[in-house]
């Protein structure tokens, strides 16, 4: 077997292992995943359930973020809402290794240590937040620029990738930007102004965008960069290997911009990849975090552009390099799997709580998210469950008007209303909590127990969680004590 045969073949193994997480967790523990999965069932119901219909409202709109919202019609068809969301969830980060392997052989003519080194980036932080339209989206660029490169000279490929940047831009509004950057990067190669003009064909987008706008000209959202910006920006760079061990992320991210600036230095980056790289990484310092009421815009630019820089380094040849280059994305790809293995355990035992609510019920969900912890939060929004199991309205959804499609039939009960922020130290006071002085019940999930409760009974607990049917009329309730702060 041929030296590029042999890498070929790891890289597309390498690819194949990134859906581990997914298929030895029975709930993927992306930390938006729950909210996703709840707009997708409340969609694909359509109103039969009176129970749904009676909390919420679907309004289907074209846009630049709906990527997984079509591809779930047909898997749902054939799979069911969760299996065919998990499978979805499953193949893209496949998808994207793959992509990396065919983008290098289109430039390159052949597989190298780099394609093994990008890797490294397929399980980003926007992929490990649960991001799915737009890690789908990225993915999708990947291939749509191997195929820009390959017909590179063919009269033709206007019109092939007049339908592919639609399609594209339809995945996600920011994976079509990337696409665009990608692209200009590879033709700025050739001298002359011409090359600013070269990715006209991935421009269909922009008439649609202003068509929609005509149609619809209520703004969806707001942009900027928020407050104390440029602690956020500091903050998003930090984070930008962000997963669940601190030592390992940190250390993670000051090696790749080490190798990245001694490749530099030896300018041993490849220019069409590199400049599109360069891009990224500079916008997502002067870029807003919100763009069109979109969360994370500037901070989605970090993980592409660090991609594709590590699939623009020429890596020395030899079996040294070979070895070296996947190192990295294996540990990180372990600890994932593991912390994903034993959290979807956890998931599983928490569910249980929902045996015990009736169909229909309003449910105001608390997670404690301490301030201190690092590790990406994976229960954040799993009191959106209680849509799917229960038909329940829950304050864990994303269902912000002129933003988001699905809307709720009832105020105040509105992501991030679910989220507790608070210091260790901090005692979990829940006796005042907005959503629940409107529920029927209250669920909890932390490391610690709360020290003060609503009105009502405890009727499920665990080390790590309880549920309270709420008695707005009765004495307040005591707050069980907790036997472990730790999580097992």
């Amino acid at each position: 077997m041929t030296s590029d045969r042999r890498l070929t073949v790891i890289a597309v193994v390498l690819a194949l292992a990134s859906c581990l997480p997914v298929l030895v967790a029975r709930y993927p523990q992306m930390s938006d995943y729950p909210a996703h999965l709840a707009r997708y069932y409340v969609m694909l119901d359509g109103g039969r359930s009176p129970d749904l219909a009676r909390w919420y409202v679907f309004q289907w709109k074209w846009s630049g973020n709906l990527g997984v919202d079509l591809l779930i019609r047909p898997f749902a068809a054939l799979f069911g809402v969760e299996a065919g969301a998990r499978l979805i969830a499953g193949l893209i980060p496949p998808l994207t290794g793959l992509g990396l392997i065919a983008v290098e052989r289109q430039l390159r003519g052949r597989t190298t240590p780099a394609a093994l080194f990008a890797q490294t980036f397929v399980w980003s932080p926007m992929m490990l937040i649960g991001l799915m339209n737009y890690t789908l989206g990225l993915a999708l660029a990947l291939w749509v620029f191997a195929l820009w490169v390959r017909l590179d000279g063919v009269r033709w490929r206007w019109a092939v990738m007049l339908p592919l940047g639609l399609v594209v831009w339809l995945c996600h509004l920011s994976a079509w930007g990337v696409l665009g950057l990608m692209v200009l990067g590879w033709e700025w190669r050739r001298p002359g102004w011409r090359a600013l003009f070269a990715p006209w064909p991935l421009a269909l987008p922009v008439l649609v965008m202003a068509a929609l706008a005509v149609v619809d000209p209520a703004p969806g959202g707001g942009n900027g960069y928020g407050a104390f910006w440029w602690i956020y920006k500091r903050a998003i760079w930090l984070k930008a290997m962000r997963d669940s061990v601190y030592e390992l992320d940190f250390l993670s991210l000051v090696g790749v911009l080490g190798l990245l600036g001694f490749a530099a230095w030896r300018r041993r980056i490849d220019g069409r990849l590199g400049r599109a790289a360069l891009a990224l990484l500079v916008l997502s310092l002067l870029a807003p975090r919100h763009i069109s009421g979109g969360d994370y815009v500037d901070y989605r630019m970090i993980g592409a552009g660090l991609m594709l820089a590590a699939l623009g380094v020429k890596w020395p040849a030899g079996a040294l390099a070979a070895w070296a280059a996947p190192a990295l994305y294996l540990v990180r790809l372990a600890v994932t799997t593991l912390s994903w293995q034993a959290d979807s355990a956890e998931t599983g035992r928490l569910l249980t709580a929902l045996d015990h609510v009736p169909r229909g019920a309003r449910v105001a969900s608390a997670v404690l998210v301490p301030f201190e912890r690092w590790q990406l939060d994976h229960f954040e929004h799993i009191g959106a469950w209680a849509v799917l199991r229960r038909d329940a309205l829950v304050n864990a959804n994303f269902a912000v008007a002129q933003i988001h499609m699905l809307h709720l039939r009832h105020d105040g009960y509105v992501d991030p209303s679910q989220r507790l922020l608070l210091y260790t130290r901090q005692p979990v006071d829940l006796a005042g909590f907005k959503p629940a002085q409107d529920a029927e019940w209250l669920w909890y999930v932390g490391e610690r127990m709360p020290a003060t409760l609503p009105r009502g009974e405890v009727v499920w607990r665990d080390p790590h969680g309880l549920l309270l049917r709420l008695d707005h009329e009765a004495a307040p309730a005591k707050a069980p004590i907790a036997k472990s702060d730790k999580r097992d």
